[in-house]
């Protein structure tokens, strides 16, 4: 259901996102652009993080619980390699006095299989030798987008398909901990998705994608802590109500979580970001 204050006619504006870069990055941010400096907060992690249709994103619903700076670093389909191979975004975050890192899918990488856009992760660029050998019955000049692509081998072969899922589910374990170990400040990891970690998932419609509870308690150790926020029912009920989109982003407004599911992101996130920056409670 769509409502009165979620939707734009066809040819009004959508949401300012006053878009910024930072440093010497050319990944485009949400903004408005944020002084690096003092105690803030920083927030990787995709098109979630980011708040595409939604007016405040739960980074910025965070920052109004708990009163310190929280930087957006969310980007629209990004994967970890966005910030694995951008030393200035890395740069950017390394002050951060802590890390909020929204688990990503695994599809949206380069791997051993097929590269990736290095900035818009969710574009398929080219495949491997070792891919055109394991699916030499298929022409990859067709596929411009990680997520048609693999449902296309899944559909071709099942037990060819599953070498694959091995591999991503892989170099995503390696990428997550080399990230986690540049981050000076403490992360704590945020599952920002419709279904919890292990739920039954519909092929491969849903998000984060190939990333299972097994690999989340795995990383258990390099983190503060891991929140999982899923929306409630209440939330899901809401649709796209007091979302932004105009008729040709409806589709694309349905598939992702409503202002509702932020702020009950937001709130399950400041309740252990709180205790861990002010151990001795809130200052007043």
């Amino acid at each position: 259901m769509v409502s009165d204050m979620s939707y734009l006619m066809q040819g009004q504006s959508g949401l300012e996102y006053y878009p910024c870069r930072y440093g010497r990055s050319r990944v485009l941010f949400r903004g408005p652009r944020r002084r690096l400096q003092g105690d803030y907060l920083a927030f990787l992690g995709g098109t979630e993080t980011y708040g595409r249709f939604v007016n405040f994103p739960y980074p910025e619903l965070v920052e109004k619980e708990i009163g310190q700076p929280c930087v957006n670093f969310g980007s629209i389909n990004a994967g970890v390699d966005l910030y694995m191979h951008d030393a200035a975004v890395l740069n950017a975050i390394e002050g951060a006095r802590l890390n909020i890192i929204q688990v990503m899918g695994a599809q949206n990488m380069s791997n051993r299989y097929y590269s990736v856009h290095p900035r818009r992760n969710d574009r398929f660029l080219r495949a491997s030798p070792l891919l055109q050998t394991l699916y030499d019955d298929v022409d990859f000049t067709e596929f411009h987008f990680n997520r048609h692509l693999l449902r296309h081998l899944r559909q071709v072969s099942e037990e060819r398909f599953e070498e694959i899922a091995k591999e991503l589910r892989s170099a995503w374990m390696s990428r997550m901990k080399y990230l986690l170990g540049a981050m000076r400040g403490p992360s704590i990891l945020v599952w920002f998705a419709p279904l919890p970690p292990g739920a039954p998932s519909n092929g491969l419609d849903g998000d984060p994608l190939f990333v299972d509870s097994s690999m989340l308690e795995a990383l258990r150790p390099r983190i503060a802590t891991l929140v999982v926020a899923t929306p409630s029912e209440e939330a899901r009920d809401m649709g796209t109500d007091d979302m932004v989109f105009n008729d040709f982003e409806a589709g694309a407004a349905a598939e992702l979580m409503g202002p509702r599911a932020h702020e009950e992101a937001a709130e399950a996130l400041a309740a252990v970001i709180k205790p861990l920056l002010f151990p001795s409670g809130m200052p007043d």
